[in-house]
């Protein structure tokens, strides 16, 4: 039986919250676009735009250190660049990210935000073209098999919400942990488009924190440790086959 692409998300800001998607076309060797577009770091991160490289997260505002941003809600207007962030209580600011001012507000709003977490001054980094702010260095897309995710539930003995793992792409159909069959370099069909299996995901602390209340309240590393003897959930992806994604479309691996 085939998967079925199930839901799509983008995160245009790294570390903020992840938007709803019904289609989006994707480019060989691309991300989806706006996708981890933007990231704020923390005191100087060392990235370069003249020569974009892989940077660790931990340079930049993510949930794995600061949990709270899980409590904040954004958008990104693609027509007019506009980013709207607010928190629980409706205050916000809308600010244009594709204009130095607007990064700067983003800025100063964040700044105000953590300012019981942070020490260092925060800027707004933009990604030149071809270049994405990706927790790894050739994942272009990531995927979740939401039936692990159920199983993993199950073990912990309460709701688990799939956002936890911050994917582009949840797929649903599928046996538990029927991705750990895709060996790397291998090919997943999702509707027209075709990528190739890049990693198993890796997980860290960020999965801790729910992502509608900013509690830290599960341990899910240590129950994937303890109870199914792995670290990982979800997988990297490259697109090798470029085209229009379509929430229903059947996902098929080879």
């Amino acid at each position: 039986m085939p998967g079925l692409l199930a839901s799509i998300f983008r995160h245009p800001v790294k570390g903020l919250s992840p938007e709803l998607l019904e289609r989006v076309a994707l480019e060989p060797d691309g991300a989806l676009p706006n996708d981890r577009r933007y990231a704020v770091e923390v005191g100087h991160s060392g990235f370069n735009p003249a020569a974009p490289a892989h940077v660790s997260k931990m340079k930049f505002v993510v949930l794995a250190r600061f949990p709270e941003l899980a409590r904040l809600r954004t958008r990104l207007h693609e027509a007019s660049g506009v980013f709207r962030v607010e928190d629980a209580y409706g205050f916000g600011v809308d600010v244009p990210l594709d204009r130095e001012e607007g990064r700067a507000a983003l800025s100063q709003f964040l700044e105000a935000y953590l300012s019981s977490s942070v020490e260092s001054q925060m800027r707004v980094l933009e990604a030149p073209r071809g270049h994405m702010f990706s927790d790894h260095p050739a994942g272009r897309v990531s995927v979740v098999n939401l039936a692990s995710v159920r199983l993993l539930e199950q073990a912990v003995g309460r709701p688990v919400d799939p956002l936890r793992f911050r994917a582009n792409l949840f797929v649903d159909g599928l046996a538990p942990f029927a991705e750990d069959d895709w060996t790397i370099g291998s090919t997943l069909r999702i509707g027209e488009l075709e990528f190739r299996v890049i990693s198993p995901i890796v997980r860290c602390v960020a999965t801790h924190v729910d992502p509608s209340t900013g509690e830290i309240d599960i341990d899910l590393v240590d129950q994937l440790r303890r109870v199914f003897d792995r670290t990982t959930m979800g997988t990297y992806l490259a697109v090798t086959r470029g085209g229009l994604l379509k929430v229903g479309d059947e996902m098929h691996a080879s």
